[in-house]
Formats: C-alpha cells, structure tokens, sequence
C-alpha cells in the first residue's frame, strides 16, 4: 500500500486532472490535438515534448503536468507552483506557414489563453507584451514558446488556486485570489485549448497573416500595454522608457520615445505607474 501522502486526494480542493476526460473531450475527427498526457511529476513539460519533437511527436501532442520541479519562464526564469494548483501543460505546433511568422504564435496562445479564462472564469484577463496574462498589474500566466527543429512547442502555466502566501513572487495572483468564477482545471483547459485551436487553424489558413485573420486587431484589443508608458529591460542591461503605441506585422513592440521609434522583438516590459 502506498505512502498515504501520496495520495492525490489529500487536498480535495485541488483534485488531480483527468486524462481520460481531456482525450474524451479534446480529440475527436478533425481535431488539432492527437494526444494528451498527464503526468504526476517532471522537471519541464517543455523540455519533455523537447525530446519527443525529435523523436517525431506529431503536431497537437499535448503534455500536462500536475507538478514542475525545472520549469522556465521567460529570460530563463524559474517558475514553480504547488502540485495541482494550476494548470502546466505544453503542446507540439507544426504549422506549414513561412517560419518568419512564427513569431506571432506565443502571443496568439498568450491572447487564447486571455479570452478563455476570461470567458469561462468571468475575470477581466489583460495581455502584457509580448504572452503574460495579467489581471490589473498582477500576473496570473505566462508562456514561452520554443522552436525545436521544424516544430514550436507552447508551453502555459496558469496559477488556479495557488493561495496568496504560495505566490512564487509578490506581483502574481490567482484565478482564487480573484474569486473566479470557475476554478475547475479540466473545465479551464478544455476552454483554452479549444480557444487556441480555433485561432490557430484562422491563422494557418491565413498563412500566418496576422492582418487577414485579424489576430493583430484582437491582440492589440486585448493588450494592456499599448497607450502606457512603460520601461523595457533590453539585452546587455540596456533601459528603454517610453510609449508603448501598438504591435507591426511581426508581431514586435512599437515604442516611442524622446529620440524616435524602436520596434522591438524581445525585452522585459515594466508597465509605468502614473502618478
């Protein structure tokens, strides 16, 4: 008999996922998404479809993780959250479209993942430029995106019901601490991935025009960080201030500032506090 706490029924406030539910639910004839795991435990989930993308994984290859010990935000960061308080998965994109606009999918994730939670959990969920979700000025996800051969693995986390002094950092929140209307994971991850694939398969269809398929229009709806003033950390601990004034057709930041426009196609954003 097993260690009873190793049970994953010791907190019943956050039960595990169910596998079976998710493939039920998610992969059907003509579905994006071809398989869904669920793992107790691993270091990253994107690392993980890393190695299966060389090994061939196929395109909408979900990987789900009720717990990360190595994963990785944005810059290299690490980012870690109680087992089963949020949801952690990554998925395998093969999109036949040139690679130069391959750019716009860790927004177009970012802003899928936005409309689904924001939907289904009755929250008012704001982009941060270029994929974190945020409510108000706090961050409630983030995603990173990798290009591994001729594939690009997503990788989201998403704190549910990571409680107020379980927050990795002190400008972080979660779908409890907003009193969310929804906290059920597997109802939240069915949403986002049906959200992404419906945007994904207007976006390929579109041969990755962000215009055509009005991605950049619904982006920029929904990101907080044009019209603020803001503070950009840039590589080599450069500093650039200035005025976020919207997105191009890669997807990069416009910004103005006393010496001209930059675009840029990295970088740390600060939103500025107005006094």
């Amino acid at each position: 008999m097993g260690n009873v706490l190793d049970s994953p029924y010791i907190h019943l406030d956050r039960p595990p996922l169910s596998e079976a539910a998710l493939s039920r639910a998610l992969i059907r004839p003509g579905s994006l998404w071809r398989r869904i795991s669920v793992v107790e435990r691993t270091g990253s989930t994107n690392a993980d479809l890393g190695v299966a993308v060389r090994q061939c994984a196929p395109e909408g290859t979900v990987l789900i993780a009720e717990a990360q010990f190595a994963g990785r935000g944005r810059l290299g960061r690490m980012w870690a959250a109680p087992s089963r308080s949020g949801l952690t998965f990554s998925f395998v994109l093969r999109p036949e479209v040139a690679p130069i606009k391959f750019g716009w999918l860790s927004l177009l994730a970012g802003l899928a993942a936005a409309s689904a939670v924001g939907r289904l959990a009755e929250v008012d969920v704001r982009l941060k430029w270029p994929n974190d979700l945020l409510i108000g000025e706090r961050k409630l996800a983030g995603v990173l995106a990798e290009r591994v051969d001729n594939a690009v693995i997503i990788g989201i986390g998403l704190n549910v019901s990571v409680r107020r002094e379980e927050l990795p950092v002190d400008r972080a929140t979660s779908l409890i601490i907003e009193n969310a209307a929804c906290l059920d994971r597997n109802e939240l991850l069915q949403a986002v991935l049906g959200e992404i694939e419906r945007r994904y398969r207007d976006w390929v269809a579109c041969q990755g025009d962000a215009d055509e398929g009005g991605l950049r229009a619904a982006y920029l709806a929904s990101c907080a960080t044009i019209g603020q003033e803001i503070r950009v950390e840039l590589p080599g601990e450069r500093l650039l201030t200035g005025i976020a004034t919207g997105v191009d057709e890669a997807g990069h930041l416009l910004v103005r500032t006393e010496d001209g426009r930059h675009v840029l196609s990295a970088g740390e954003v600060v939103h500025v506090r107005r006094r």
